[in-house]
Parts: C-alpha cells; sequence; structure tokens
C-alpha cells in the first residue's frame, strides 16, 4: 500500500513537472511572438518614413514613429487572435517592459526633439541651428542598443549582449561624428545627399530591429 502511495506521489510529481515545463514552452513562444511581431512593425515603419522622407524631404514623417505603440499592440492581438491566452512570466513581463521602457523614451525624446528643431530654424538663424538642434538619432541608437543588450542579459543571449553593445555605441558613435552624411555627400550631389541620409537612417533603424527584435523573436517562437 506505502509503495502504491509513493508510485502515486511519483507519478503527480512528474505530471507537475511536465506541466510547468509545458507552461514554460508556451510563455517562451508567446514572448518570441510578440518580439517578433514588434521587430517587423519597427522594420516596416522605419523603411517607409526613409522612403517618405526621400522622396518628399519632408521630416515630418518622422511622427509615425508615434503610431508605432498603437501598431504593435493590434498587430500582436491579430497574431495571437486564435492561440490560447499565455500566464504571465517573470521572462515575458521583464521584456516586455523593457522594450515599453526603451519607446517611451524614445518616442518622447523624438517628438521633444522635432518640435524643438523646428521652433529653432524658425527664430534663430542658420548658423546659431546648426549649434544648437539635437540630432535624434544617435540617442535612439543608443537606448536601442541598452534595450538589446538588456534583453540579452534577460534571454541569457551572449551574442545578443554584444550586438547591442557593439551596435548600441557603435552607432553612436558613428552619427556623433556625422559619418553617415560625410559618406554620402562624398559620393552623391548635394541634391540628393540629404534625402539618402534619412534613408539610411531608416534603414539603420530597421536593421537593428531585425537583430534586437525579430531575429531574437523568432528563435524563441519556433523552440
Amino acid at each position: 500500500m506505502e509503495e502504491k502511495s509513493n508510485m502515486t506521489a511519483e507519478r503527480s510529481l512528474e505530471i507537475i513537472t511536465q506541466q510547468l515545463e509545458r507552461s514554460r514552452q508556451d510563455v517562451t513562444k508567446d514572448t518570441g511572438l510578440s518580439l517578433y511581431v514588434s521587430g517587423l512593425c519597427v522594420m516596416g515603419i522605419a523603411l517607409l518614413i526613409g522612403i517618405c522622407v526621400y522622396f518628399t524631404n519632408n521630416a515630418a514623417f518622422y511622427l509615425l514613429y508615434a503610431t508605432l505603440p498603437i501598431l504593435i499592440y493590434f498587430a500582436d492581438r491579430y497574431a495571437k487572435r486564435n492561440k490560447p491566452k499565455v500566464p504571465a512570466s517573470f521572462v515575458g513581463t521583464m521584456v516586455d517592459k523593457t522594450w515599453a521602457t526603451f519607446g517611451i523614451f524614445a518616442i518622447a525624446f523624438f517628438v521633444f526633439t522635432f518640435f524643438y528643431d523646428s521652433l529653432m530654424v524658425r527664430t534663430e538663424s542658420y548658423e546659431v541651428f546648426q549649434r544648437l538642434k539635437i540630432e535624434p538619432f544617435r540617442v535612439i541608437l543608443l537606448l536601442m542598443g541598452m534595450a538589446i543588450t538588456i534583453n540579452g542579459y534577460i534571454l541569457k543571449s551572449r551574442w545578443l549582449i554584444w550586438c547591442g553593445i557593439i551596435g548600441g555605441i557603435g552607432g553612436f558613435a558613428w552619427e556623433s561624428f556625422y559619418m553617415t552624411e560625410t559618406i554620402v555627400a562624398k559620393f552623391f550631389p548635394i541634391q540628393t545627399a540629404t534625402g539618402i541620409s534619412h534613408l539610411l537612417a531608416g534603414i539603420i533603424i530597421a536593421l537593428f530591429s531585425f537583430i534586437g527584435l525579430t531575429l531574437p523573436g523568432m528563435k524563441l517562437k519556433n523552440k
């Protein structure tokens, strides 16, 4: 009787362990799907903005970045419409909050910069504006590199950590020394150099999003 009771207890423990492992896998895949969808949304918006600014030379298209939280929310819900609801987990919550924090700071900083630069260009001389204007792209790259690095620690992914560190710091240094504009100016006429710089900015953001969101999301959701 005692042996039968022990066997029942062992079987119960085995079932609980299997259920916990299945739940962990479900949470991992759900988190991966959210990262994957978010990455695709950011990549699409970044490329769309870069193309629009290139053809119109109108920086107002950058305000489309403010639509990203709404776009990601509905895209994520649509992607999970036929899937069972997954309980919240520590890993999933930390990943979500990391990117939510990045989104809040990046969008707030960009919107402030847009209106600040718009005010400066209308009220100051060109020389003063060149000294006072804020370049948001380099700071956003640095913030995105930090978010990717933190996600690497959370997901225990060494390559993701190094991608975030090298990409964030390298991108910040690259843009601080105006390397994109300098290279573009050497190979393209001044009439198109500015537009190409904006297009390249969109491509760089899309590449960062692929490395930091889409690729790890793809790996997690396919586990």
